[in-house]
């Protein structure tokens, strides 16, 4: 019987103030690659005096190197110390699961979420962007092989200088847990979205398009509120933004996820015209909850939703605003794309994603032994 393969996990995006979606995807691989028998799996971050908030605490043991996060990300960048094997001990890979680069101590697998930094520079904080290059380059230089979560992502990589040879595609997965009545009722009183509405949720951001958004739901009846769902991230003033738009704008800031999946099934349409992604995990969390999408052509999310959602140019407010109307307007055409929409999240599963990372990791490990 051949032997687990032991894995570190980089897992400090968990402890960041916004973890996103790179901290989501964190967490779910990690769950699904734990609940396997031929992979051990050990999380590593920085020092930290206390856990993650409870809604980003990894599902697996993390050992901490001797570094906060600031002074360990640029020690790492600049100076490629210290080893991750200093709190894990030996690991057959090391999977980067965000663009900060540990050093090649083992062979490293590096999952890019997105070049976005590349895509509009004015859309990231100026030490964001530094960050986000030094980390490309590194992964350049020294990932084995590199991990994309949709072809969006893969292609952006190949014009990037990534060689074919050295990209895999591994879609994220999604945990559905269908709504109850009952809980998208509580969900409604709760967050005080008692009228129908459009909803929308990520890291308020420019790449997010809210200003857009917010345009064309004022070109909408005044039958549906809009409710905007996540933490303010950067480089976007909500409140500028909200001062423009239509008194019936909602915004819950941070929800924990497990009220998240009622308020997708409460709402009439999600509503998702991001200028730049590199999956699009709220798309396919909507999917799973029967919520008709409209979402943006031009980036990962038109993979998602082809077949199974709307597609909007989200440079065009018009756009966007007809999309919205198409699925307000007919009853019949909704329930298809509920339906679809289910079906699609039905094929995401991280179950998967972790079985396609197991493939990556024996391939990586096969690579570092013809090497040595």
């Amino acid at each position: 019987m051949t032997s687990p393969i032991t894995v570190a996990l980089t897992l400090e995006q968990c402890w960041h103030r916004v973890p996103g979606g790179t901290g989501v995807a964190g967490i779910g691989m990690a769950k699904a690659l734990a609940a396997r028998g031929d992979v051990n799996v050990i999380g590593v971050a920085a020092r930290h005096s206390k856990p993650p908030q409870e809604a980003w605490r990894p599902p697996v043991e993390v050992k901490q190197l001797p570094l906060p996060r600031p002074a360990l990300y640029e020690s790492w960048h600049r100076w490629r110390r210290p080893k991750v094997e200093g709190a894990t001990g030996p690991v057959d890979v090391i999977h980067a699961t965000s663009i900060a680069m540990p050093p090649q101590s083992a062979p490293i697998v590096v999952t890019i979420h997105d070049l976005a930094f590349l895509n509009d520079e004015s859309h990231f904080t100026k030490r964001g962007v530094r960050f986000f290059k030094r980390g490309l380059e590194l992964a350049q230089s020294d990932a084995t092989l590199v991990v994309c979560p949709s072809t969006a992502t893969l292609e952006d990589c190949k014009r990037n200088g990534f060689g074919t040879d050295r990209l895999r595609l591994v879609p994220m997965g999604v945990e559905i847990i269908p709504a109850t009545d009952e809980q998208i009722a509580s969900a409604r009183r709760r967050y005080g979205v008692e009228r129908p509405f459009i909803m929308w949720t990520g890291t308020i951001e420019p790449r997010k398009n809210l200003a857009r958004l917010l345009q064309a739901f004022e070109q909408l009846d005044e039958t549906h509120d809009l409710v905007l769902v996540g933490p303010q991230g950067w480089n976007e003033d909500i409140e500028s933004l909200l001062a423009k738009g239509a008194g019936r704008v909602k915004t819950l800031g941070f929800v924990p996820h497990a009220d998240l999946g009622p308020l997708y099934a409460a709402a009439s349409v999600f509503c998702f015209p991001s200028l730049f992604e590199g999956f699009g995990l709220p798309v396919v969390e909507a999917m799973g909850q029967g919520t008709p999408v409209v979402t943006s052509m031009g980036t990962s999310t038109e993979e998602l939703a082809t077949g199974a959602g709307v597609l909007v140019d989200p440079h065009d407010v018009d756009s966007i605003a007809e999309g919205m109307s198409r699925v307000l307007g007919d009853a019949a055409f909704a329930e298809q794309l509920a339906e679809a929409g289910r079906q699609r999240a039905a094929s995401l599963s991280w179950d998967r994603t972790a079985e396609l990372l197991m493939d990556v990791y024996r391939e990586t490990v096969a690579m570092g032994r013809r090497a040595g």
